[in-house]
């Protein structure tokens, strides 16, 4: 196995033992950046100078007093939303053509601080406003989308073009893409990681959180990442996040939706997260249906605040230099600026109201387990997908449609791999619970990821 194969775990746990040293590892990756990236297109920068001088510190450190924690000397990367200065953050797009970071945002300095390596920073829908990521292709089908808006992100984990990315979630944008090429994605409670320095699209519903090859990577990343951060109005402090037990899943109740989550799914994505639910019953856990309340409002309530809200954010370079945006970007900033006030409050007062009844329906479950989304990649270019029940969708609104509501209720969200469709492509699991218990969705999708072979394993055909 070479370097670049390992899970963050795995790398360090060997660079800990001193049988794996930084400069190694990162030599590994980038040799696989510049062997894959030509295929897929996950990178808009890529920092190899940097990130081999970051090594080198690195493993000067860890020689003379001993590694910081589990991130120091582990090679990553950030989507092109998140500050890391000297760096351009150009949300993948015109608009932001020769910008440089001046600062770093609040979480790429503590990634450094833990010791982490920056390899460079990775494609995202043009300012995250799409589920797509048209620059990339999907790590194990090139011919398919990446998903988005951390497609890149995705990518680069999945091919091993990183060993952990950083990436940010609206409507699904860590977890669409991590689901579509097979890899972890968290988005967490909503405030525990501060969004300092990073782009935004939709203030209220923006969230940043890691990409990862298994669970436990996750958690780690997280730990080094949360934490309250006064400059962010939304950060706050949330509990400890030292340990994730693993052991079985005795006295859990897994909530089982029998509304809204199971409707209009591809047949092998039922079976694929039916199957990984009945998994965790076998573990110990208490299957219990669930009804999922205010589900016909959720779509509308997710786009009621996001649109109007991206528009504030770019009115005045909407207005500056409009056709600098992609046409699939512009047009629904425009859109924006037809929604009344009215109408925005009436999403925000649906979005309290949401909140509370979720906060009710965890009274009853632990965690909430359900497709992430409702189909696999979609092939490049594709608009609409035709359902059995004869109704037709567009691709972004139904790879929106199961993530939505983590990020309207601010609720922890997790997604990992539990099959494939017969074409082989990905299939993901999403783990839901109350806020601020991110602990649990972490805890249940590593004692999963524990019981089944294969996790953490490279998209077969990046190599």
């Amino acid at each position: 196995m070479q370097p670049f194969e390992l899970s963050l775990t795995e790398a360090s746990r060997a660079v800990r033992a001193g049988g794996l040293s930084p400069v190694e590892l990162t030599e590994s990756v980038l040799a696989r950046i510049a062997a894959v990236e030509g295929r897929l297109g996950a990178y808009v920068t890529v920092a190899a100078d940097a990130a081999l001088a970051a090594a080198v510190r690195a493993e000067r450190e860890i020689s003379g007093s001993g590694p910081r924690g589990p991130l120091h000397g582990i090679p990553m990367a950030l989507k092109d939303l998140i500050d890391a200065a000297g760096l351009p953050t150009t949300a993948s797009s015109r608009v932001r053509a020769g910008h440089l970071a001046e600062h770093d945002s609040e979480v790429a300095q503590r990634l450094g601080a833990a010791g982490a390596v920056l390899l460079g920073k990775t494609h995202t829908h043009e300012f995250a406003y799409g589920l797509t990521t048209p620059q990339t292709s999907n790590a194990w089908d090139h011919g398919r989308v990446a998903g988005g808006s951390s497609g890149g992100s995705a990518v680069a984990v999945a091919a091993g073009g990183a060993t952990f990315a950083m990436g940010t979630d609206t409507g699904g944008s860590i977890r669409v893409p991590a689901a579509l090429n097979g890899v972890v994605g968290l988005k967490p409670t909503y405030g525990l990681v501060p969004r300092t320095g990073v782009t935004s699209l939709s203030w209220s519903l923006d969230h940043v959180g890691p990409l990862t090859r298994t669970v436990q990577d996750a958690a780690l990343v997280l730990s080094a990442t949360a934490g309250h951060d006064p400059r962010d109005p939304a950060s706050v402090s949330g509990p400890t996040l030292d340990r994730f037990p693993g052991g079985d899943l005795r006295g859990l109740r897994v909530g089982v939706p029998r509304n809204h989550y199971f409707d209009r799914v591809t047949p092998e994505v039922e079976e694929s997260v039916r199957g990984a639910i009945e998994r965790l019953a076998e573990l110990g856990a208490e299957l219990v249906d669930v009804e999922i309340p205010m589900a016909r409002h959720i779509q509308a309530v997710q786009w009621g605040l996001m649109v109007p809200e991206a528009t504030a954010y770019h009115e005045r370079s909407l207005r500056a230099t409009p056709d600098l945006y992609a046409a699939d970007v512009r047009i629904l900033l425009e859109a924006g600026e037809l929604t009344s006030a009215g109408d925005y409050l009436r999403a925000q007062r649906a979005r309290t109201l949401m909140r509370d009844a979720w906060a009710r329906l965890f009274d009853a479950v632990d965690v909430l387990a359900a497709p992430t989304v409702p189909m696999t990649a979609a092939e490049a270019g594709q608009e609409a997908v035709e359902w059995a029940d004869g109704t037709t969708e567009a691709v972004s609104d139904s790879y929106v449609r199961l993530c939505a509501p983590a990020n309207i209720t601010g609720v922890p969200a997790l997604t990992l791999p539990v099959g494939h469709d017969r074409a082989g492509l990905p299939i993901g699991m999403q783990l839901m619970a109350r806020a601020f218990h991110d602990a649990t969705v972490l805890r249940v999708g590593r004692v999963y990821e524990e019981s089944v072979a294969g996790a953490g394993r490279l998209a077969p055909l990046a190599a």
